[in-house]
């Protein structure tokens, strides 16, 4: 069973950062990898981890926190690791070169879904109603958001969606196992191990398919120092540390709110137009997640009072 957590504001802080920040990040891939930019996707992302995580493990360093996992930490990292950097973000990286990022987007929401049907399967329970809605009203609300795209002729074709499926699927994975196998170490810790390992696999990658070596733009380089300070370093970390004070159920939101945040940073600072697809679909996405929200609450609420019952008993 996973263990039971309360809503915090410390959390929801965290949550936040990930709301914002990652609702950037499909912008910044496109711009690092597209055509003429430099970069070959798994260098891209492979020195994106690599030096993020050294530079807090750096900070760990500095900071005197325990560096040293031991063997079931070691183990949880590298499978972490794996399954959140080259099956998740991998993959996207690897599909954007041929598919718009709106139509990534939409295939990344159905996060919340794999991870509510991980943990049903896990905990040997189903999950309620109100949750079960909610996630589909969310991921409602995302494909009306990209109604105007699928309707445009968006560049995508099979393998690359699939692709992108499949990362939503390893990113899931990665992410229920963080939750149910947490490790000894602090988060900042933690989050470095996860990129270095995951950097390792994605060098190693990049030489098996013998990739150039990067020659980046001044764009390019701009796009990956975004995602290396802001992308790995802040949000990965605020990621890891809402899985540790926050019900999964709830920090999966972010692949609903995500798509939202792109919108409206696109309205804000490129004045691209909001139409009544945006506001419909926005909408979908906050009843969804205030949805979710509703379910954690209960649960909360639930063991509270399960609790004062237990110790009026003791008493």
């Amino acid at each position: 069973m996973e263990e039971k957590k309360k809503i915090t504001p410390a959390g929801l802080i965290n949550l936040l950062i990930v709301y914002f920040v990652w609702g950037s990040t499909y912008l910044a891939i496109r711009v690092g990898i597209r055509s003429g930019s430099g970069f070959q996707p798994f260098w891209f992302g492979g020195l994106r981890v690599l030096v993020a995580g050294t530079i807090l493990l750096l900070l760990g360093v500095i900071r005197g926190k325990d560096i040293r996992p031991n063997k079931k930490d070691i183990k949880v990292l590298i499978a972490s690791g794996f399954l959140l950097w080259i099956g998740g973000n991998g993959l996207v990286v690897l599909a954007e070169q041929r598919i718009d990022s709106g139509i990534a987007a939409l295939v990344v929401a159905s996060t919340p879904i794999w991870v509510a049907l991980f943990e049903s399967i896990l905990d040997k329970r189903m999950p309620s109603l109100l949750l079960i809605g909610s996630l589909i009203v969310g991921f409602g609300g995302i494909i009306v958001l990209s109604l105007p795209l699928l309707t445009s002729g968006v560049r995508a074709d099979i393998l690359s969606i699939l692709a992108v499926m499949l990362a939503s699927f390893s990113w899931s994975s990665g992410l229920v196992l963080q939750t149910r196998q947490p490790v000894s170490l602090s988060r900042g810790v933690s989050s470095a191990y996860q990129q270095l390992f995951g950097g390792v696999f994605f060098a190693l990658i990049a030489l098996l398919a013998r990739e150039p070596l990067p020659t980046p733009t001044t764009e390019a380089w701009l796009a990956w120092g975004y995602l290396v300070i802001f992308g790995s370093i802040f949000a990965f970390t605020a990621f890891v540390s809402a899985l540790q004070q926050l019900p999964t159920s709830l920090v999966t939101t972010y692949a609903y709110v995500n798509p939202v945040i792109a919108v409206l940073l696109g309205w804000l600072i490129l004045r691209e137009p909001i139409t009544p697809w945006t506001i419909i679909g926005g909408l979908f996405v906050l009843i969804g997640v205030t949805g979710i929200f509703r379910v954690n609450n209960k649960k909360a609420h639930q063991e509270l009072g399960s609790n004062v019952e237990q110790k009026q008993g003791e008493e």
